[in-house]
C-alpha cells in the first residue's frame, strides 16, 4: 500500500460513508467513501460497488464482506484489501436460516417501531460497549426502509459465504479486529490461516468491534502501509 494509491472505503451495516471520517482525516492522497448501494441482493451490490472504481478497497463489517466479494469477482480492480471486524459469512446451513429469520425480523421490529427506537436496540448492543452511545448513532442512514432493507438484502442470512473462496484472493490482504472483540479477532485469524502468506493478521489492542469509531488512527495508519 502507497500513500498515492487510491482508497476505496466501504461502510457498514445502516453507516453513510460519513462513518470513515475520522479516518480519512489521516490519508493523504485520493479517497472514496462509497454509499452502499440501496437495491440488488448481495452479488448485485458488490457489483454496483465496483463499477468503475479500481484502487485499495478497505471495509468495515458488512462493508468489509461486499469489499471481499469485489476482490473475488473482480481480482483486477483491487489492488490490496482491508477488511476491518469482517466475517466472510456463515458457512452451516442451518445456522444462516436462523440469521435469516433473525434478520428479517429485526427489519419488521424497525419498520414497526422507526429509526430511533432501533438505533437504541441495535447500538446498546455489547459489540458497542464502551463507546459513547452517540458516537454509535452518528453517520447512519435516516430511512428506516433503507436501513431493514440492508438487513434483507444484506444481511449475513442471506449472502452466500465466502470462506471456501478465500484461497482465491492474489492480492495483499490486512486482516483487523479490535483485542476485545473475541469472535472477530477468531474469525480474522482463522481468514489469515486460510489465505496463508498473502493475509497479513492485525490484532488492535484496548478496541473492541466499531474500530472506525475506537481506533480510526490506527486504521488510517494501516491503510497508509
Amino acid at each position: 500500500m502507497t500513500d498515492d494509491a487510491r482508497h476505496l472505503l466501504v461502510p457498514g451495516f445502516s453507516q453513510t460513508p460519513q462513518a470513515w471520517s475520522a479516518v480519512i482525516a489521516g490519508l493523504p492522497g485520493e479517497v472514496e467513501a462509497l454509499d452502499i448501494p440501496g437495491s440488488g441482493n448481495f452479488a448485485e451490490a458488490a457489483r454496483q460497488l465496483a463499477r468503475g472504481r479500481t484502487g485499495i478497497w478497505a471495509g468495515y463489517s458488512m462493508g468489509g464482506r461486499l469489499a471481499l466479494r469485489v476482490a473475488l469477482d473482480r481480482p483486477e480492480q483491487v489492488r490490496a484489501l482491508m477488511l476491518i471486524s469482517t466475517s466472510p459469512g456463515i458457512a452451516d446451513d442451518a445456522e444462516r436460516a436462523r440469521r435469516r429469520r433473525a434478520d428479517d425480523d429485526l427489519a419488521n421490529w424497525a419498520e414497526q417501531h422507526g429509526r430511533e427506537a432501533f438505533l437504541d436496540r441495535w447500538t446498546s448492543q455489547p459489540l458497542f460497549s464502551g463507546l459513547d452511545p452517540a458516537a454509535t448513532r452518528r453517520h447512519r442512514l435516516e430511512s428506516i426502509a433503507e436501513i431493514a432493507g440492508q438487513l434483507r438484502r444484506l444481511g449475513q442470512g442471506v449472502q452466500q459465504p465466502m470462506w471456501d473462496r478465500l484461497g482465491e484472493l492474489t492480492m495483499p490482504v490486512v486482516l483487523i479486529a479490535g483485542e476485545r472483540d473475541h469472535r472477530y479477532s477468531a474469525i480474522a485469524r482463522r481468514m489469515a490461516a486460510t489465505i496463508g502468506n498473502r493475509a497479513q493478521l492485525c490484532i488492535v489492542p484496548n478496541a473492541g468491534h466499531a474500530l472506525l469509531e475506537e481506533q480510526p488512527g490506527a486504521i488510517a495508519e494501516l491503510l497508509r502501509m
